[in-house]
């Protein structure tokens, strides 16, 4: 009889270029799929609906994946450390396969399976799947997980990238008797988001599922297409200048050895210091993406709290109307309200707004970064606990940056990555008929804002910006 093993997918919902899948493949032909609708994650109050729909997404053309490959990919509901041990005990499982995954919840879950399985006599294997380079292949000198970004990224470059893995072939299914052993230890049909409890109506800024994201790096990463152009391009919020694999990379619909080949190409055929360029700064955004990985797995705690101890009791304002206002987009400052439409309505926003609204959130209205970071996960279909959270930790000054005190300008930052104002229109189509030059500013008449019914300046930006550094100031000098 061909030796069985599990493989727990959770976040790299592909059978392409996966290390762990392909690791239990090299054993054994029979290897059956499986992923677990935690309650801990799905009844948190920190979930998006549009996340949840593109996982589904995901999952349903991975269970396709499965089929033509020869296998079947098995949906449980429950806790982990009780699904995946009663599934794999059912199917007398030789081992249960899974990529690891740096997030404080998931240490601590995938201890708990392990040790269940162990008690079982049942084996585990795992590897670093969703990063080029795993925690600790990256260190400074002196052996030390690295705090800033420049210095990781110089190590981090030079640094041997693995080619894609092979796609699994010729697997073999389980028997009938399996099957309906599998029923019996709580296998279900894959649930529709609304089975779940989430809604969402928008159409997703990316299909679900590996092709999807197959062929949006192919389109992205074409000679004549946005990476070429994507130094000068990502900052546009009005230009479609990114690449728009951020949930691909946050459920692993496509590899991190896919995606770097595919940069690594076009890198390759450039012909100008221009394109280089372009190309370059892509690959850097990809090690800013490791780089938060690698700190949230050396340093958990920053999933509840600031990194800089002088930021630790900082004392925030946190009035909880203006809190509500820039959740609304009704803040009176035209750039900051459009990117939180654009989040509200699409379950996305431009990584340049994404620093604006942050900035303006933390430094204008001296609300605690954790109200955006927590809001951010409730609405977007790309949340990454780790990404989230050092870009919040960025904008507010409590990260790992070298110069932490920046302050954004919404008016400066418009008037430079929106300077004909098409994003602000396209999100604030009751201002589309307003003069450029008033969107950008933000300096519109009491009189057009009525008769558009756009709000007043919920604060006064310098006002608020003298405040800020003064408790700032106060705030180091009394660390």
């Amino acid at each position: 009889m061909t030796d069985l093993i599990l493989f727990w997918h959770r976040r790299d919902l592909r059978i392409s270029d996966n290390l762990g899948l392909a690791a239990a493949r090299d054993r054994t032909a029979k290897v059956i799929g499986v992923f677990c609708l935690d309650p801990t994650l799905l009844e948190d109050d920190a979930i998006a609906p549009a996340r949840v729909v593109y996982m589904i997404g995901c999952l349903a053309e991975l269970q396709q994946r499965y089929r033509s490959a020869g296998s079947r990919l098995l949906i449980v509901k429950g806790e982990p450390k009780t699904a995946i041990p009663s599934l794999a005990k059912s199917l007398s499982a030789q081992a249960v396969y899974w990529n690891w995954d740096v997030e404080p919840y998931a240490q601590s879950r995938d201890q708990a399976v392990r040790e269940a399985l162990k008690a079982q006599g049942i084996g585990t294997h795992n590897t670093w799947d969703q990063l080029l380079h795993g925690p600790g292949e990256v260190r400074t000198n002196a052996g030390d997980p690295y705090t800033v970004y420049t210095p990781f990224w110089r190590n981090w470059i030079d640094h041997a990238k693995a080619a894609p893995t092979p796609t699994p072939q010729n697997l073999e299914d389980l028997s009938t008797a399996e099957a309906e052993a599998a029923t019996a230890a709580g296998v279900i049909e894959l649930p529709g988001a609304r089975d779940l409890g989430f809604v969402w109506h928008s159409p997703l800024p990316l299909a679900p599922g590996e092709q999807a994201a197959r062929d949006q790096l192919a389109n992205f990463c074409r000679e004549d297409r946005a990476i070429a152009g994507y130094d000068d391009q990502r900052n546009f919020p009005g230009v479609e200048g990114t690449s728009l694999l951020s949930a691909a990379l946050k459920f692993g619909a496509v590899g991190i050895r896919t995606v770097w080949e595919a940069a690594d190409t076009a890198y390759s055929r450039c012909r100008s210091d221009e394109t280089r360029r372009g190309v370059r700064t892509w690959q850097q955004e990809l090690a800013w993406r490791e780089f938060y990985q690698h700190v949230m797995y050396f340093f958990p705690q920053l999933a509840e709290g600031p990194y800089r101890e002088a930021l630790k009791d900082f004392p925030w304002i946190n009035d909880e109307n203006h809190f509500q206002a820039w959740c609304e987009g009704h803040t009176g400052y035209p750039i900051v309200d459009a990117a939180m439409r654009q989040l509200n309505e699409i379950g996305w926003m431009h990584n340049r707004c994404r620093m604006i609204v942050a900035s303006f959130l933390t430094k204008d209205l001296i609300v605690d970064w954790r109200w955006g970071e927590k809001y951010f996960l409730q609405k977007l279909f790309d949340g990454d606990l780790s990404a989230n959270n050092g870009g919040w930790q960025w904008s507010a000054s409590s990260g790992m940056d070298p110069k932490p005190l920046r302050i954004f300008n919404p008016a400066s930052q418009a008037k430079k990555f929106d300077p004909e104002a098409d994003y602000i229109r396209q999100w604030l189509p009751e201002l589309s008929s307003l003069e450029t030059k008033s969107l950008v500013s933000g300096e519109i008449s009491a009189q057009e804002r009525d008769r558009c019914g756009y709000p007043a300046p919920i604060v006064d930006h310098k006002k608020r910006q003298a405040l800020f550094k003064e408790k700032y100031k106060a705030q180091k000098a009394a660390d």
